[in-house]
């Protein structure tokens, strides 16, 4: 246990992430939803610029993506690249989670800073048919493509 608390109090240290984003990325569902009952900031960022949200969907915990949403995280915030949940749910491979953060808003044209990237060309690029599938039926348009 006290190994745990170090190692996460380093974390928060080092990177600025809150014991939520750690949680969230690291799948602990019980103790997300521990943290969001005592009021913990559901959109609060890391040095990287990443939130709760957006590891728990480069991590593909959709529970957990699913709980923060309906705590109203910004599904359409970005890190320090420009890389919203949408692109790291549809790089990660997770269609449930691409699914879910399309029914909820998020911008399926956005575009990275870094690699000028859509969530369709992170899916295409790794051979994710099933996420280039979806994102194609929900309008992804393969002319905005970098």
């Amino acid at each position: 246990m006290m190994h745990t608390e170090f190692l996460t109090d380093l974390i928060v240290a080092l990177y600025g992430r809150t014991r939520l984003a750690w949680a969230a990325g690291e799948g602990h569902e019980a103790v997300v939803q521990l943290l969001l009952e005592k009021g913990t900031d559901v959109n609060a960022k890391d040095i990287d610029g990443q939130t709760p949200l957006w590891l728990a969907a480069a991590k593909g915990h959709e529970a957990i993506v699913r709980l923060l949403i309906k705590e109203r995280a910004d599904i359409h915030i970005k890190d320090k690249h420009g890389r919203t949940p949408l692109m790291l749910a549809a790089r990660g491979d997770n269609t449930a989670i691409v699914q879910l953060l399309l029914e909820n808003g998020a911008d399926i044209m956005a575009k990275d800073s870094k690699h000028n990237q859509t969530p369709l060309s992170w899916a295409a690029d790794r051979g994710h048919e099933a996420v280039v599938r979806l994102l194609l039926e929900k309008g992804a348009d393969l002319e905005a493509e970098s």
